[in-house]
């Protein structure tokens, strides 16, 4: 099991090259839509990127209410598998 740090790391990995964006300039209170600018595709594919990186399914309601990456991390981390 990762700890929340791998989590964000990882997270943060698949958000800069997802939306070309630097590295260090991401941390958990980074808005996807408001700071990233994200459109409903580019969001679909950044699930989709989360799901398969975290073997997660994330269902669309779940998604929906992931609007920063600290909220990303914290869903990850509560839908672990062993």
């Amino acid at each position: 099991m990762m700890d929340k740090n791998e989590v964000f790391n990882k997270i943060a990995d698949l958000v800069a090259d997802q939306f070309d964006i630097d590295r260090e300039k991401i941390n958990g209170s980074l808005n996807f839509r408001k700071d990233l600018d994200a459109d409903s595709i580019d969001f679909v594919e950044f699930v989709l990127d989360l799901e398969d990186t975290f073997n997660a399914e994330i269902s669309d309601d779940d998604a929906e209410k992931l609007n920063t990456i600290d909220e990303a991390v914290d869903y990850v981390m509560s839908h672990q598998k062993d």
